[in-house]
């Protein structure tokens, strides 16, 4: 099948992946010719063969067809995995040790909205990649061939290797909101195996979203999983986003434990057997994650925001554990290093079953302080590098004590403030965090002075939760 040459809209061509709204941004030609342009990269790497996986979204079927088609055109054999969560398409390149990877999925965006998240080898496939393959597409500078197409069900495997790292101890009652998203293929072939009680909500995979959009770090969609752990007297509730990618945790009094919490109680586990270790987090992680990471006799680092970033560093650092404040969680100590959510469930479960404490008691025994939520403003693309910029240029002029790995993240007697720009978005993002309210207050009142100065007012109002 000869193909022309075709161009995407520039704005679904991301730092992490590929997105945007089907039938305006994204169309199955969109998803052929990043077929022929993928195949062709892995063909030029050496490579011959692909594992490919969807989502539960409406359009996702059609958009993974059509990406097949491109593939096969440029000669790349595809194994099919079907429908499954991201993470489960991961694990598919090593278990079948596939030359790379593609999950047709919108993540946790709208159900409007589908994507592409690739691995080229082992490896995140992201930013100049992901623009490589606009420019190959424009040019239409593929390779051509025939490859051919066949279909593997590896739940059993997938479930088994995730099994593996179960530790046994107390029996728990735990509560599990797969959301109608990816994860609902997979949850039953890894819970039915757990001891203790497992009460799955949602489980069916629905790409209309029924009971809740499936973020874990919007408060109002575990609402629903909250109720049911009160109602059952769960030890615990978990629950994923869209894809299968992103962890949210309750205690059982229906608390939320936000992504740093989470990591500080894995961290301590794996430093307990391996001292000394290094943990990465990323900019927007309370300080509290950093101190007792610290504390619990690790290394901590503070790198730059972006799942694909924060893999390709933990690879880098050999690192046996990251994560970032949205629930990408990556366990590289007995596992791949990759973000699966179900997996981080399992390390939870593990840390609550042979812990003398409950979950909410280890919650309670950190350190609390306050902090806004993560308050994003609109700021146009063409501008919102250059804000950062300057404010870094006044804060260096200042002798400011402040990190610049990814924005700025300014430390002072009350805590810090951060400001950075959105990789995806035309949008400034900043926190601040404090011991209590007076500090945060003046805290807000420095972000907000930094600001004025080139020209930005931080919004009365400015919303936004733990995203």
């Amino acid at each position: 099948m000869s193909q022309a040459a075709h161009k995407f809209d520039p704005t679904i061509l991301r730092e992490y992946d590929i997105r945007g709204v089907v039938g305006r941004q994204v169309h199955a030609a969109d998803a052929r010719a990043i077929g022929r342009s993928f195949g062709s990269i892995v063909r030029r790497e050496g490579g011959k063969r692909v594992a490919l996986g969807y989502d539960g979204r409406l359009s996702s079927p059609e958009l993974a067809r059509a990406c097949i088609e491109g593939l096969t055109a440029a000669g790349v054999d595809v194994v099919t995995i079907r429908l499954a969560a991201t993470p489960m398409l991961y694990f598919s390149v090593y278990h079948l040790d596939a030359d790379g990877g593609i999950q047709i999925t919108g993540s946790h965006n709208p159900p409007d909205y589908n994507g592409f998240k690739m691995m080229l080898g082992k490896k995140s496939f992201f930013g100049d990649e992901i623009q490589k393959l606009g420019a190959m597409a424009g040019k239409a500078d593929w390779e051509s061939g025939q490859g051919k197409v066949e279909e593997k069900n590896i739940l059993s495997a997938y479930a088994a290797r995730l099994l593996q790292d179960v530790k046994p101890g107390k029996k728990l009652k735990v509560a599990w909101d797969t959301g109608n998203g990816a994860v609902g293929v997979s949850i039953r072939a890894v819970v039915d195996k757990l001891p203790g009680e497992h009460f799955v909500l949602n489980e069916k995979v629905d790409g209309t979203f029924p009971a809740h959009h499936p973020d874990p770090t919007v408060p109002k969609n575990l609402e629903q999983l909250v109720a049911e752990v009160k109602k059952r007297g769960c030890d615990l509730g978990i629950a994923f986003d869209g894809d299968g990618d992103r962890i949210g945790a309750v205690d059982g009094q229906g608390r939320i434990l936000w992504g740093d919490q989470l990591l500080i109680l894995w961290a301590r586990d794996i430093l307990k057997t391996r001292p000394g270790a290094t943990v990465i987090a990323d900019v927007k992680a309370s300080q509290v994650l950093f101190d007792e990471i610290a504390r619990a006799g690790g290394t901590p680092v503070m790198f730059k925001t972006g799942h694909s970033l924060i893999k390709a560093k933990l690879a880098e650092t050999g690192a046996p554990l990251a994560g970032e404040m949205s629930g990408h969680i990556f366990f590289a100590d007995t596992f791949y290093g990759f973000d699966d959510a179900l997996y981080c469930g399992l390390r939870l479960l593990n840390v609550v079953a042979n812990a003398d404490e409950s979950l909410a008691e280890m919650r309670d025994g950190l350190p609390q302080p306050i902090n806004t939520p993560e308050l994003r403003f609109d700021c146009p693309d063409e501008r919102k590098f250059g804000v950062v910029e300057e404010v870094k240029a006044r804060l260096q002029a200042a002798r400011a004590k402040f990190s610049d790995i990814d924005g700025v993240r300014v430390s002072t007697k009350d805590g810090w403030w951060l400001l950075r720009a959105s990789n995806t978005q035309p949008v400034l993002v900043a926190r601040c965090e404090a011991a209590d309210q007076a500090g945060l207050e003046r805290l807000k009142g420095d972000l907000k002075a930094a600001l004025s100065a080139s020209g930005v007012s931080l919004p009365d109002d400015a919303s936004g939760g733990h995203h």
